[in-house]
């Protein structure tokens, strides 16, 4: 997966509109289900746990149709991305120990994995405006330069492919 430049304010925009959604069809589809099936099938105890539990699963399952049927929507293209590029940096960030040893060693796709995974993550902080933890991946970033320059190495996160991972 390439890194992209997004446009932060339609990302925010989309992304809170498909929440907003999600839960309004979350709350009326499980309410709804389950409301319809206590009127069909009425419980003498009074307990109707299991037509509420019915109700959300059912509704969570259509939402996630729905949602994957409008994945490729021009709409979804930013919200899309950022949730790919969160799945992209969770599987390198399941290997990190790994991968920090294997630069340490200076290979070059370990240090690759490492570069993509800073520059992704500085990336989605931005759009998260979550930028507490920015001075920490500045110092992280610095000691990875200072490997890549140790070992004569130019890193370009456009060079990154997922399947380097598979060594680690």
């Amino acid at each position: 997966m390439q890194l992209q430049e997004i446009d932060k304010s339609r990302y925010r925009n989309h992304l809170n509109k498909v929440i907003g959604a999600c839960i309004a069809a979350l709350t009326i589809g499980s309410l709804g289900i389950a409301q319809t099936l206590i009127l069909l099938f009425p419980d003498a105890d009074g307990s109707h746990f299991h037509w509420n539990l019915l109700g959300v699963v059912i509704s969570c399952s259509v939402i996630f149709y729905v949602l994957r049927r409008v994945k490729l929507h021009p709409f979804m293209v930013e919200v899309v991305y950022v949730w790919e590029l969160k799945q992209a940096l969770n599987r390198i960030t399941r290997k990190m120990p790994k991968l920090k040893k294997a630069a340490q060693q200076g290979n070059v796709n370990a240090m690759l994995a490492i570069h993509y995974s800073y520059a992704g993550s500085r990336q989605l902080w931005m759009l998260d405006d979550n930028t507490i933890t920015m001075e920490e991946l500045a110092i992280w970033q610095a000691e990875l330069d200072a490997l890549a320059a140790k070992y004569q190495v130019s890193l370009d996160a456009a060079d990154y492919d997922e399947g380097i991972l598979r060594a680690f």
